[in-house]
């Protein structure tokens, strides 16, 4: 992927006073970027003592205001607040006549296109919705992230080249996101980010109970190279024991899954049997022993008392 070189500030004149309202982890970092490409942050929003700390490293001297502050002082306003806050927190910001009309009001939501934002559209505002994809720490690292990161746009017609520009500022690429795709789109990004952490700390804290002292050392190259293998190939660079069809291999896992970890068994069922359906649809899966496979994956979610393999026996650890 390119990486977008962002303008130097100094090389130009502000142009856009810039707002945010939530001062989690992405606002701050977005606010910081259209700083480098020659905006001006002049007010942010936070409630807690984090989101207030984390404003003033990310941008010193910029003023904490109410969100209507925010509203009164800048031409871009950042709305950066959890997803099943933001319909209320515009609904309300219209209602009181925070709204002032051509000003640019973008949300960073993945779930949400700009229909969210139609109270704000009919005060006069310009609704854009960017949506980074990419996980923030909430510290200056952050900004430097940002150079080729991938943002989902949507917005009306007219906006599009301006909405498009603006992520081009903060050295991201624009991929546009149909109004009504954007659940599906955002679906897409959690299942591939934020299950690969659970995955990831799940094999972690297994490594650990298996004796090995250094489970991120150990698991880093594994998981690089095969990230970088699947985005490369797809369903192709499937490997292992259900891509292999070794169901006895797997029935060893579940039984020692069951004995060490047994919170960790239903996912693994799921997984292998999401790994299966794919291995044999692309022909990596032999259908001879599929049958195998698949049987050991029915009777590990039973489980070996006939139980549903998850809650576990009466004598069993909770």
């Amino acid at each position: 992927m390119s990486t977008v070189q962002q303008p130097d500030s100094k090389d130009r004149p502000a142009r856009l006073t810039v707002g945010v309202v939530g001062a989690g982890r992405v606002g701050p970092a977005l606010a910081a970027s259209l700083q480098l490409a020659g905006h001006r942050p002049v007010a942010v929003s936070g409630v807690s003592d984090a989101s207030r700390r984390r404003a003033e490293l990310m941008l010193p001297d910029v003023p904490l205001v109410s969100p209507a502050d925010v509203l009164q002082s800048a031409d871009l306003v950042l709305l950066t607040v959890p997803d099943d806050t933001l319909p209320g927190l515009v609904e309300g910001l219209a209602e009181t006549g925070a709204v002032r009309p051509g000003q640019l009001l973008v949300h960073t939501s993945g779930r949400y296109g700009t229909k969210v934002l139609d109270p704000a559209l009919r005060a006069g505002a310009l609704p854009l919705a960017l949506h980074p994809a990419m996980t923030f720490t909430g510290t200056p690292v952050d900004v430097q992230r940002l150079a080729g990161c991938s943002f989902g746009v949507t917005a009306p017609d007219q906006l599009r080249l301006a909405a498009e520009a603006l992520v081009i500022e903060m050295g991201g690429e624009p991929e546009w996101i149909d109004e009504e795709m954007r659940p599906l789109y955002h679906a897409a990004l959690a299942l591939g980010a934020n299950h690969l952490v659970t995955l990831v700390a799940q094999a972690m804290e297994l490594l650990r109970t298996a004796g090995v002292e250094a489970p991120d050392h150990m698991l880093g190259p594994l998981l690089g190279a095969a990230l970088d293998n699947a985005l490369r190939s797809g369903d192709a660079a499937l490997t292992g024991p259900v891509a292999r069809g070794d169901a006895g291999t797997v029935a060893a896992h579940v039984t020692e899954l069951r004995k060490y970890a047994p919170q960790t068994v239903s996912g693994y069922l799921a997984m292998a049997r999401a790994t299966a359906d794919r291995a044999l649809a692309h022909g990596l899966l032999k259908p001879e022993l599929a049958e195998d496979l698949l049987g050991v994956l029915a009777s590990g979610a039973e489980g070996p008392d006939g139980s549903d393999g998850i809650h576990g026996s009466e004598g069993d650890a909770r």
